[in-house]
């Protein structure tokens, strides 16, 4: 739905530097230029923050299936730290040598 509005908003924005504008045709095909790079960097820049959400809930889900997960070189797993949901961090269990040590999720493999 973002992007229907999108591509409506750079439509509308077109449609005016076409009509109510004093440009020459280069100045718009400038103007022009610059937009779409900016839409097509958010596009991009969107993309890539979903597949590092997705790499992230793969290793949160493989954290709960009780499977060890690498973070930094160190392993994480339900016996030695626990899981914070609201930030998707791994907290180091009290008793174990990763006590209170936080490890965040998108670190991970």
């Amino acid at each position: 739905m973002a992007y229907i509005a999108g591509l409506i908003i750079a439509g509308l924005f077109f449609l005016v530097l076409h009509y109510f504008t004093e440009l020459k045709k280069a100045q718009k095909l400038g103007v022009t230029a610059a937009v779409l790079g900016v839409i097509s960097s958010a596009v991009f820049y969107n993309a890539y923050q979903n597949t590092q959400r997705e790499k992230m809930l793969a290793v949160v889900l493989k954290y709960k299936q009780n499977k060890t997960v690498y973070c930094n070189g160190e392993e994480v797993n339900a016996s030695t730290h626990t899981l914070s949901i609201g930030t998707y961090t791994f907290i180091g269990k009290k008793g174990t040598p990763n006590y209170a040590q936080m490890i965040s999720a998108s670190s991970c493999e």
